[in-house]
């Protein structure tokens, strides 16, 4: 059977990690080579690292500090924040990313995602939609939830898979940050619509949300959050013994 993935995200903007609700009102946590450190240490299976602002300042993502989280961590490395060619996809790949996530640069140009699966193989290309429902679709927003962009996410996602990503990671706009329990009812529409690995993001406000998630969801493959193992409020190692204790397959 398949392990269940905890994945902890890393928010970075100008060098701190920083967590806010609904994509909005950015509060400074701490370091990210610190807390990359420490999510390694302490039996993470994944990290995901987004430059968060890089898409709407228009600029390129901090490669300095990447190269620093990823000498510093012993676990697969997501990253994501800015990315918009193949170029960029080369660039984090050297600075120690196993998987490069793009967002906005998709949006942008599709064909990025064809591109960079030819070159670097599907499981490398991670397409990240952040989705927030207006009017009763579900719709997808780009520039970190700044932008809609009027297109319907379902058949966007559908799109980004066909063209060669390996992997989604679905952000819930509407729940991200309120910790009030993942957004069963966009991940199954995404469940439903792809046969790649999808993973969950926004909403874990307690360890009991994943036992949900994966109870309710069994086709979502990993569960990723921010804050509530930032501040500590849900410890990784406890979080793993309870969705054991459930029947839920995890690494220990």
């Amino acid at each position: 059977m398949i392990t269940k993935r905890i994945i902890p995200c890393l928010d970075v903007k100008d060098g701190r990690v920083v967590k806010g609700v609904n994509f909005k009102g950015l509060g400074d946590v701490s370091s990210p080579v610190e807390l990359g450190k420490y999510y390694s240490d302490c039996g993470a299976d994944e990290l995901v690292f987004y430059d968060i602002t890089a898409s709407s300042d228009g600029r390129k993502l901090f490669t300095d500090i990447l190269c620093e989280v990823a000498r510093t961590i012993f676990i697969p490395l997501t990253v994501g924040g800015g990315i918009n060619t193949v170029e960029d996809f080369d660039r984090v790949l050297k600075c120690g990313a196993d998987k490069v996530s793009v967002n906005s640069g998709a949006i942008k140009n599709p064909a990025l995602i064809s591109a960079a699966a030819e070159k670097y193989g599907s499981q490398c290309v991670v397409i990240s939609a952040d989705i927030k429902r207006v009017g009763g679709e579900f719709r997808v927003f780009a520039r970190g939830g700044r932008d809609d962009t009027e297109m319907e996410a379902i058949s966007w996602i559908k799109r980004c898979v066909g063209l060669g990503a390996g992997e989604v990671v679905v952000n819930s706009i509407d729940t991200d940050g309120v910790k009030g329990g993942f957004d069963l009812e966009m991940l199954k529409a995404v469940c439903d619509a792809v046969n790649v690995p999808v993973i969950a993001s926004g909403g874990a406000g307690k360890a009991e949300d994943f036992v949900t998630l994966f109870n309710e969801l069994p086709q979502v493959d990993a569960g990723l959050a921010a804050s509530v193992f930032h501040f500590g409020e849900v410890k990784i190692k406890e979080l793993k013994m309870l969705l054991k204790d459930n029947g839920i397959n995890v690494r220990l």
